[in-house]
């Protein structure tokens, strides 16, 4: 079964499902006819002598130089073997699906004057699962994501490279393999495939969808964290929160509540606790992970709009003009990516303070030092923690906003650029380290939760529990670590940490 995609209402859940499962997307059809409006009037004008930018001129710095009509398919060739001046390892396989469906999407409003052949292609290529090699890097996120997206239209072309079955081979190697034919490009539709913010909003839209899981994780490996220190639920509750008003706050802290709800660790400190007040990476973890929560809330509204948009250059308009204008700048994308980044940091920094404040005996409330059962002779987290402090810190020196910098570019003629393709692309790198962290926490908390013995835990951290022992056994002595560190990153970057509570405690996306 295909995603049935409406230009201009697709909403998150779906671009979720593409991005999570692979899930092959079309267009739906009652969007065939705009698009064959539009293409229809791009080739009257190409079959015309006024000179029209993208149709029958030249690109950039030479959109003065007319083209003559026979010469307009080669000129579309042209500019994408041209453009195809990607750098870098190849976007991984989910990442370049959902560009594609980023681009039937845009594709779908029946603006860029594209003939229904490029939309089925590209339909085509997600159902039989052909995968463009899209190198990395070569965007500067304006006048489109150029390069990448010129390497995605080479392969409709037989050129370049693509993944089949998960063989790497020629695209045109591809295209039969899959029962599929190549196309020849006319008036305006090389320029439609690579103008447009479909890559960085991609890339912008995995680190959204990726962080957001972390952040869930992270409210779990929060509580167990809170139970293993015998800290207190009190500034939890809902009036508090209630008092300050922001949706995200209130929200996690309902979750940690709902988490904590039954623990007999808790419920044993309740009274004669000589402790006033926990450390602020205990008591405010609702206003700070709220606060991640309603910044990942404001970027996912952001980034619907922008997966809904229209980003090519020229535009065929309602009354039949064309228009040249500047939708191809991927501003908004920039400053969504870097808002994530800031996310990503914040959550792995109270984080990692959690993770130090468990290892540590001097804050953990009777927990032996690094958790070790041994200590002296076994060294425990000692390191994990340090490895969780590394990563944090990279985290940090990642977050600096990409959207702040630009340089000219096309002999000044894209002279402001927004850098919106790499801002989003380090969130892969910056998620991957807060998946680590957040792994190494529920190590850490999962630990000293099974020191407070014969206390238990809450009935729903009980079973986040058993999920982190299912990959990673009770740290008797000290042991070779990394496989853990690695299996504990995993169980969060999978989702299967978060799904180990019930349905309806983490707050979504779109809550």
């Amino acid at each position: 079964m295909s995603i049935i995609l409406k230009p201009g209402s697709v909403p998150l859940r779906d671009l979720q499902t593409i991005f999570w499962t692979g899930e092959p997307a079309r267009l739906d059809r009652a969007f065939d006819a705009p698009i064959e409006k539009a293409a229809a009037r791009i080739a009257e004008i190409a079959a015309g002598e006024a000179p029209v930018y993208g149709i029958n001129t030249g690109f950039g710095k030479l959109a003065s130089i007319k083209i003559d009509s026979a010469d307009v398919a080669t000129l579309q060739r042209n500019l994408i073997l041209s453009h195809c001046c990607g750098v870098g390892e190849p976007l991984p396989e989910n990442i370049v699906r959902l560009i594609m469906a980023l681009k039937l999407i845009s594709l779908g409003r029946g603006a860029s004057g594209v003939r229904l052949e490029l939309v089925r292609l590209i339909e085509s290529m997600l159902e039989r699962g052909i995968v463009p090699l899209i190198p990395e890097k070569g965007s500067v996120g304006a006048s489109g994501d150029l390069a990448p997206l010129a390497h995605m239209a080479a392969v409709m072309m037989g050129e370049g490279e693509a993944f089949f079955q998960g063989e790497r081979m020629t695209a045109m190697a591809a295209l039969r393999a899959a029962g599929l034919s190549a196309v020849t490009l006319v008036a305006k539709e090389g320029l439609a495939l690579i103008n447009g913010t479909q890559v960085s909003t991609a890339l912008a839209l995995a680190g959204l969808f990726r962080t957001h899981r972390a952040a869930q994780a992270a409210l779990i490996t929060g509580a167990l964290s809170t139970d293993a220190a015998m800290g207190s639920s009190a500034p939890f509750h809902p009036d508090i929160h209630t008092l300050r008003g922001h949706r995200g706050q209130i929200d996690t802290a309902a979750a940690l509540r709902r988490l904590l709800e039954g623990s007999a660790i808790r419920q044993s400190h309740v009274e004669g606790d000589e402790r006033v007040q926990d450390p602020y990476c205990i008591r405010c973890q609702p206003q700070v992970d709220g606060a991640c929560l309603d910044l990942l809330r404001s970027v996912a509204a952001t980034l619907t709009v922008e997966a809904n948009a229209v980003t090519d250059n020229p535009l065929v308009l309602s009354d039949d003009s064309v228009v040249s204008g500047g939708n191809f700048h991927a501003e908004p994308v920039a400053f969504a990516a870097d808002q994530i980044a800031l996310a990503v940091c914040e959550i792995g920094a109270i984080s990692q303070r959690r993770i130090a404040l468990l290892v540590d005996p001097a804050l953990s409330y009777g927990l032996p030092a690094f958790l070790a059962r041994n200590p002296g002779l076994n060294s425990g987290l000692m390191i994990a923690e340090v490895t969780s402090a590394a990563l944090m810190s990279e985290n940090k020196q990642l977050s600096h906003p990409a959207s702040v910098d630009s340089t000219p570019t096309s002999a000044n003629q894209e002279d402001h650029v927004s850098m919106a393709c790499h801002g989003a692309r380090r969130l892969g790198q910056m998620t991957d380290n807060l998946f680590s962290i957040i792994g190494i926490e529920a190590l850490a908390a999962v630990q000293g939760i099974e020191f407070r013995a014969p206390l238990t835990t809450s009935p729903e951290l009980q079973k986040a529990a058993a999920a982190v022992r299912a990959v990673s056994p009770t740290i008797a002595e000290d042991r070779y670590m990394a496989d853990d560190l690695r299996a504990a990153g995993e169980l969060v970057a999978l989702g299967r940490l978060a799904a180990a509570v019930s349905d309806g405690i983490l707050p979504d996306l779109e809550s």
